[in-house]
């Protein structure tokens, strides 16, 4: 199977950290699974960490380089990614989700027909079937 990685799903991979649930731990060392991180995740760091450094200590060029010697493969944005855009939607009644950047994932994700790894309880009210909340 093919997983894309929510940002911070990423970030608790690379780091070990103990909010990364067992299933997706699981999930990420399955030899059976290839591991993508995107671009969109390197530019949500990045702005991050440019304007809280004291919050997000590592660059977005830091991330891509820790996620490539992880063996994780990176996937770019692509046209096919911004007009899958249009088709991701949400219920009306929906809690309010803004964040840009989860949008594009999970376009990418399903533009890809690649599973998306979250732990964000906003993202399943989408209600893509690449999501895969953990």
């Amino acid at each position: 199977m093919n997983l894309l990685l929510d940002t911070h799903i990423l970030i608790w991979a690379l780091n070990e950290d103990p909010r990364l649930s067992e299933t997706a731990r699981e999930m990420i060392l399955d030899a059976g699974n290839v591991i993508y991180y995107s671009t969109v995740s390197v530019w949500e760091i990045s702005i991050k960490h440019a304007l809280h450094p004291e919050n997000v200590a590592f660059s977005g060029r830091e991330l891509a380089s820790y996620c490539q010697k992880a063996g994780f493969l990176s996937l770019e944005i692509r046209d096919k990614h911004v007009f899958a855009l249009e088709t991701v939607t949400r219920p009306e009644n929906a809690p309010k989700h803004s964040d840009p950047f989860d949008r594009m994932l999970i376009a990418q994700a399903k533009a890809e027909n690649m599973s998306f790894l979250t732990h964000d309880a906003l993202i399943p009210y989408y209600e893509e079937k690449c999501i895969i909340p953990v």
